[in-house]
């Protein structure tokens, strides 16, 4: 009998910017993002923080890659994937 083991990630993948790290194990991260307002049809910037399980020891001013998981904790639902750049 052999096992298979699943080898793709599940949930998303997000890029974002450390701006903390003061907390034990977890990071927040800001993200980005442009859209074009449905009326008004001008881009507009919007920015969304999330809660990140620092693994791979991140420190604040990196560009991460967070994967979307299980709860972890109250507010954490991500946990890190890669570190882009220092």
């Amino acid at each position: 009998m052999t096992k298979k083991i699943n080898t793709t990630t599940t949930g998303k993948t997000f890029t974002g910017v450390v701006v903390s790290d003061k907390m034990q194990g977890t990071i927040v991260v800001k993200m980005d993002y442009k859209f074009q307002h449905p009326l008004y049809k001008k881009t507009v910037k919007r920015a969304k923080k999330i809660y990140v399980d620092n693994n791979l020891k991140a420190s604040i001013g990196d560009t991460i890659k967070a994967r979307e998981v299980k709860p972890i904790s109250h507010l954490k639902r991500f946990t890190t994937v890669e570190i882009i750049s220092k």
